[in-house]
């Protein structure tokens, strides 16, 4: 069978790098710092890009090198690379591509560190931004200035689990000659594959759904051959590299991605009818609930719902609180994607530093709870969350 016709599940499985002379069936880690030159005429050839291979493992390695060619192969992309952490690549997404002066139009509802990127470090380089909300496309519209250089956008958002339609926003950038960046964290490419519907680069936290497991860091960044030259020179020579140990992992991880993500997504959407028949749950969001405001687009552009749901306790933050505080196997932490279900008040963490003003405008409530949903078995997710929420409300 041709590589190109190969389904997500194989892709993701018999991708991997050329056998070495010990005909391992598993690609080895190349634990180096760097490597050595047949001649000093290969040397100067590979410093001055005239071929390819490895020098020095900030540069590339075997295991970084089948990590993201993985990835691309999944993402439908033809470059990329891989970074130290989720807020390394979606730096450099970014600042590779920018200089003072231009303008950045982001969505609104955004990860709290990627709020802090535009509001704080970007403005010391004459960066500026505006924002736009997603359910909103005129808003989109009317924020383009004649300096606009990128659009970026989560979709679905964190934590609030708002989409946008990527079919018509990579219309509207291709007409204003914008690079559309997508993070696709939370689909991860088994759910979404942005490229298809127009994104020139795809951002990734391999932290999350890409390892599944809380095990390693990583980030990665995916585009156009052109997009990820500029993108590779600015991490080149500032450093932002991934190591070969987590490369490996994340590569191994990919494996499982398609039946991690079935379960994960079959648990969120049986968590989210469930919280749904709840007295003490206020409201319920999950992409692939009828009574989600996007669900039709949900539906277009994703495979399955995510493995996310958020939903507010009855009583605000006290009662919320009460809920985290009570839960006994489900695990209370700012990390998502995990095999373990995951509870998490956004409000007082991951979107701390936000204003309450800010919070508000990407439906962040007081009360709000995000659930990493994990591949335990549903009963006891259940269990435990309903004695929990019986707790919060005595």
């Amino acid at each position: 069978m041709s590589e190109n016709k190969r389904n997500f599940e194989t892709d993701a499985i018999r991708a991997q790098s050329k056998r070495s002379s010990f005909r391992e069936h598993s690609t080895p880690l190349y634990l180096t710092s760097s490597f050595v030159f047949d001649d000093a005429e290969q040397a100067r050839a590979l410093f001055a890009d005239e071929i390819q291979g490895n020098i020095y493992s900030r540069f590339s390695n075997p295991n970084t090198n089948e990590f993201i060619e993985k990835l691309c192969l999944l993402e439908g992309t033809e470059d990329g690379i891989a970074t130290a952490s989720g807020m390394a690549a979606m730096f450099i997404s970014m600042a590779a591509l920018l200089k003072a002066g231009d303008h950045v139009v982001a969505s609104r509802s955004v990860f709290g560190s990627t709020h802090q990127i535009l509001n704080v470090i970007f403005s010391r380089f004459n960066i500026s931004h505006s924002y736009a909300d997603l359910d909103n496309p005129s808003s989109w519209e009317k924020s383009i200035q004649p300096n606009t250089k990128l659009f970026f956008v989560e979709t679905p958002s964190n934590p609030a689990l708002d989409m946008i339609d990527l079919e018509w926003l990579g219309k509207l950038a291709a007409q204003h000659h914008i690079i559309l960046n997508v993070d696709n964290c939370f689909a991860t490419p088994y759910l979404q594959t942005p490229a298809q519907w127009g994104a020139h680069l795809v951002t990734h936290s391999a932290t999350k759904f890409i390892d599944g497991q809380g095990r390693v860091i990583g980030g990665a960044v995916l585009g156009s051959k052109s997009l990820i030259k500029e993108v590779r020179f600015f991490a080149r020579h500032t450093g932002p590299s991934m190591s070969p140990f987590n490369a490996w992992v994340l590569s191994k991880s990919l494996e499982t991605l398609a039946v991690r993500m079935e379960k994960h997504c079959a648990n969120a959407l049986a968590l989210a009818q469930w919280l749904e028949g709840r007295g003490e749950v206020a409201y319920v969001k999950y992409p692939f609930l009828p009574s989600h405001p996007q669900h039709a687009l949900a539906k277009k552009q994703m495979r399955l719902g995510g493995g996310v749901v958020t939903f507010e306790v009855k009583g605000g933050v006290d009662k919320g609180r009460k809920f985290l505080n009570t839960l006994m196997m489900v695990s209370h932490s700012a990390n998502l994607g995990d095999t373990r279900t995951i509870a998490t008040h956004p409000a007082s963490t991951t979107h701390s530093k936000l204003t309450d003003g800010e919070r508000a405008a990407v439906g962040i409530t007081p009360g709000l709870i995000r659930v990493s949903v994990g591949l335990e078995a549903l009963g006891d997710i259940q269990s435990d969350m309903a004695q929990a929420l019986e707790a919060s409300q005595r």
